[in-house]
């Protein structure tokens, strides 16, 4: 058995339906539900004996040692996080409470729990943390990407609670011993992604006829990874990685942010053409958000290395499905975009004034 955390957001729940299709080990699924998890998405494990969701939240001690206690766990998938940079930047808080304090008493309940292993569990026992490229920085255009040994330097609110939470990671496992793995991914996308991050924000809003809107010059580059390549990483990291070690997870897909709207406007406007034209039309330049880095880019050549893998989706492959699939699934979308979301958008986008 393994406990996932986080395992009904976007990459966690993802993670969890692939895990059960491949696996039959059970999974402990501890998720807090606030805005971005969605028990909707985990609907086809309805009744599978094989899941276990439990209602609750990572900075909560009592419950985590009792699940460790009565399920004794041999891994545990860390996915459990505020991730959102916009977010961040309005409320920190929640991120430094989650991120960092969340990790911490996670990372001492299964300090505990494995401890008191008998010795062939205790070293089976792994614990696989889930981090982002964002804690290195930011690159300029001609930068080399980055590599595992890039020195930390985040730039928000969130990449910093996650740099934070890396590095007690790391401290636990050479001042206790805890036998951990580390990943730091890209830009994800793909099925079940909640409509603030850009690539569903853009397919929702076009389908709605709304604005499109780019932040600043929409020149800003990310590494685009489909979110069940990386799944499949994860497994490999939890089955064959070496204890300590970081692996950055990438798709290799560098794209700035315009073009990434473009190439979902024209697969819109062949999948699901509207009468009014291109959904081009829709773009909107906006105001950019506060510190917003330029260019992030992942050497995943490491992974591939040792551990053999590479993401099987091309960015092409891997936009179309994701695409297809949000057309395919309205009723999901529409029970996301509640009150709060909808209060969500209104206040990160006000102010931010269509630029000339």
């Amino acid at each position: 058995m393994i406990l996932v955390t986080g395992g009904a957001g976007f990459i966690g729940a993802n993670f969890v339906l692939d895990w059960l299709a491949a696996s039959d080990e059970p999974v402990i699924n501890l998720d807090a539900l606030t805005y971005a998890g969605n028990r909707e998405t985990l609907a086809p494990l309805e009744g599978d004996a094989r899941h276990l969701f439990v209602h609750g939240d990572i900075c909560d001690r009592a419950l985590v040692e009792r699940l460790f206690a009565e399920h004794k766990p041999r891994a545990v998938v860390h996915f459990a996080a505020e991730s959102h940079v916009d977010r961040s930047i309005h409320g920190p808080g929640a991120f430094v409470r989650t991120n960092v304090d969340g990790t911490f008493t996670l990372l001492e309940a299964a300090r505990t729990h494995w401890s008191s292993l008998p010795a062939g569990e205790r070293e089976a026992f792994r614990f696989l943390h889930v981090s982002t490229d964002e804690v290195y920085g930011s690159l300029g255009p001609n930068d080399p990407a980055f590599t595992e040994t890039k020195a930390y330097e985040p730039n928000s609110p969130y990449s910093a609670s996650k740099a934070a939470s890396d590095h007690l990671v790391r401290a636990w496992h050479h001042t206790y011993g805890l036998p951990v793995l580390t990943t730091n991914c890209s830009n994800n996308y793909g099925p079940y992604q909640f409509p603030e991050k850009l690539i569903p924000l853009m397919i929702v809003n076009a389908l709605a006829g709304k604005a499109l809107p780019i932040y600043g010059d929409g020149r800003n580059v990310r590494d685009w990874l489909y979110v069940g390549d990386h799944c499949s990483a994860i497994r490999e990291v939890l089955a064959r990685g070496q204890l300590g070690e970081t692996y950055n997870v990438g798709g290799w897909n560098e794209m700035a942010n315009i073009d990434i709207v473009h190439t979902l406007c024209a697969l819109l406007d062949e999948l699901r053409p509207d009468a009014a034209g291109s959904y081009a039309r829709l773009i909107t330049y906006v105001k950019d958000r506060p510190g917003h880095d330029r260019r992030y880019a992942i050497d995943a050549r490491k992974i591939e290395r040792e551990l053999g893998w590479r993401p099987a989706e091309t960015f092409q492959t891997g936009i179309r499905k994701t695409v297809q699939w949000y057309l395919d699934n309205p009723g999901w979308i529409a029970n996301v975009q509640s009150g709060a979301y909808r209060d969500w958008v209104a206040r990160n986008y006000a102010g931010r004034e269509a630029q000339a």
